[in-house]
């Protein structure tokens, strides 16, 4: 039997992705349903939950769960629900984030779009990531989290609220490593380029600074994303992150915003 043809226990593992109705997240989600793994869909758009769970390859598979995570009370609502539907989770990727928007630079940003980016981004990511771990420290199980973070977590983007956020994911996904290994719980990035997927919207021009020549989707990064969160896959593999970008980073594109205007 190929090392590849069966990634995941679809017996044992079942999988929680918050930010599951669009983009990545719902592309993540999707294909963990194809490999026969019990999802969770989070998302805070019923209809777009409703749609990618739709879409599936074996939709019987998934669960939806419609909120707003920057929400106090969100995440353990999200909790109670994917343990009453699947009785516990081994796998849990966090790509939920509220849109983003070119106006929102330094001196524009106000306090409220900065603290939901940062409440569902590094909140809600620290909050069921560690809840998920407790119940699986109980059970004696081994589990895999996964992040999406950005580019920008290094890098400049002139939205300040959206950069600080991903860069607080980028460390805590190091922190959780280093704590929840010893425990069998591996903890990693996934770092997406310009994928035009989700609330992104890239000017097609922005190609000619990738050397693979093309704007991303949401299913380049699928993939990658099933073989870090497989435990047979990558079973040795904890604290890393991994960029799926065309080559995009091997350069700066972006230039300091117009705070006059």
């Amino acid at each position: 039997m190929s090392l590849f043809s069966t990634p995941f226990d679809p017996t044992r593992d079942t999988a929680l992705v918050t930010g599951a109705g669009n983009g990545i997240g719902r592309a993540i989600a999707q294909a963990l349903v194809g490999e026969g793994v019990r999802t969770v869909f989070a998302d805070i758009s019923a209809e777009r939950v409703s749609a990618a769970i739709s879409a599936s390859k074996q939709p019987e598979l998934a669960v939806p769960w419609i909120g707003d995570l920057a929400e106090p009370d969100a995440c353990d609502e999200l909790l109670a629900a994917a343990e009453a539907a699947w009785g516990g989770i081994t796998h849990f990727v966090h790509s939920a984030s509220p849109p983003r928007r070119e106006a929102d630079h330094a001196l524009a940003v106000d306090r409220r779009t900065w603290q939901q980016m940062h409440a569902v981004n590094l909140d809600a990511g620290f909050h069921l990531a560690r809840e998920l771990a407790k119940r699986l420290i109980a059970a004696k199980r081994p589990g895999s989290f996964l992040f999406l973070t950005s580019l920008h977590a290094g890098t400049p983007r002139n939205l300040p609220h959206y950069s600080t956020a991903k860069a607080g994911m980028a460390m805590l996904v190091k922190e959780l490593a280093k704590s929840f290994g010893r425990h069998g719980i591996r903890v990693n990035a996934l770092v997406p380029g310009a994928i035009a997927a989700g609330g992104f919207v890239a000017d097609p021009a922005l190609a000619r600074h990738i050397p693979l020549g093309r704007l991303g989707e949401a299913n380049d990064l699928a993939p990658m994303a099933l073989t870090v969160l497989s435990n047979k896959l990558s079973a040795y593999v904890t604290g890393a992150a991994f960029v799926v970008d065309g080559g995009l980073s091997l350069t700066n594109w972006f230039e300091p915003p117009a705070l006059e205007e």
